[in-house]
């Protein structure tokens, strides 16, 4: 068997905390790409995405230069925060993937939380 890299012992140390900590929360997703950032809110025991939103929309892409800063992540969280809290999801459980807590990843996260998101 061969060893794990550390990205990978990183993505399993954060889904077993997810797993831990998602008792009837929905989780709020998020990737990155090197041109965009996507978030997604979804409820894991309906295997049903509630609420998303992404650098790529039409509404996004005409405020900024580009989806890969920390303005766009920001916009991508609080977008993403409004449209939960519409469908009445206040408190999700954050999954970063293996990407670490820092730079657009936090920013989307922080921003979801002055959207009104707990977690």
């Amino acid at each position: 068997m061969a060893h794990k890299t550390s990205a990978e012992r990183r993505t399993a140390r954060n889904r077993r905390a997810i797993k831990a900590a998602a008792y009837g929360r929905a989780r709020l997703s998020v990737h990155r790409s090197s041109k965009h950032i996507y978030a997604q809110v979804i409820d894991d025991e309906k295997g049903l995405t509630v609420a998303s939103a992404s650098s790529m929309e039409k509404t996004l892409r005409d405020g900024g230069k580009t989806g890969a800063d920390i303005a766009a992540a920001k916009a991508v969280g609080k977008l993403v925060a409004e449209r939960a809290l519409q469908k009445g999801i206040k408190e999700v459980v954050f999954d970063r993937g293996r990407r670490l807590y820092h730079g657009r990843i936090k920013a989307l996260a922080e921003a979801a939380r002055e959207g009104g998101l707990s977690f």
